[in-house]
């Protein structure tokens, strides 16, 4: 994980006692500076929000609507929904112990700008740190049977055609395509996601990725 001595905001929302102390008192260690808040239903989580959008949310994916209702997959799922269609930069990680019910939400989680990864709630602590750490990176990942190689669009194509046909950097991928730089680098996480390409320590990101782009057949 990268260490950092920025100030960044974190919401934790999980309606599950000893779960949400594990994973801020976690976050704590990872992030000494972080200001770590946390929610526990939907309706708190909208309150939360109106002071303002935090680096990264991490949200179980079954809680209540409202205090005193039971926890529901559906009510994470239309929050999610909606905070994806309201904040497209939102950086989100989602630690549940549900997340088949995220194949749902395909379609929204390949058309988000933000870095958004999963954490399956059943493995250690560490696996959720890494995972909000590659969601502040940008980096999108989600299990691998939530993925096929239809979901790889004609746009990331481009991209890599460009960048590793021409040599171009992503400055004059985003000019050739026009779109904007950032539009470029949201692609490059879909793509990397796409072909199960994640940072590693000592290894350069987009050399993997051609790797496996030409294991794949998508470029000569």
């Amino acid at each position: 994980m990268t260490p950092t001595t920025d100030r960044i905001h974190l919401l934790i929302v999980d309606d599950h006692e000893s779960v949400l102390s594990g994973t801020v008192s976690a976050l704590e260690q990872a992030y000494p500076n972080a200001i770590i808040r946390t929610a526990t239903t939907v309706e708190a989580v909208d309150e939360e929000l109106k002071h303002g959008l935090p680096n990264v949310l991490v949200m179980d994916l079954s809680i209540p609507s409202a205090p005193n209702e039971p926890s529901q997959i559906e009510s994470g799922i239309d929050l999610l929904r909606r905070l994806m269609e309201a904040h497209t930069h939102l950086n989100i990680v989602v630690q549940s112990a549900h997340i088949k019910a995220l194949i749902r939400l395909m379609p929204s989680i390949y058309d988000h700008r933000g870095g958004f990864t999963i954490a399956d709630k059943n493995l250690p602590l560490r696996e959720m740190l890494e995972k909000v750490d590659w969601a502040l990176k940008g980096v999108v990942y989600t299990p691998q049977h939530m993925r096929t190689r239809l979901e790889i669009r004609p746009e990331w194509l481009q991209v890599l055609q460009h960048a590793f046909g021409e040599g171009l950097q992503d400055k004059a991928i985003a000019e050739r395509i026009n779109v904007s730089e950032r539009t470029v680098r949201h692609y490059w996480s879909k793509l990397q996601d796409a072909l199960s390409v994640y940072p590693e320590a000592g290894k350069n990101i987009r050399i993997q990725t051609e790797i496996r782009a030409r294991e794949e057949g998508l470029i000569d």
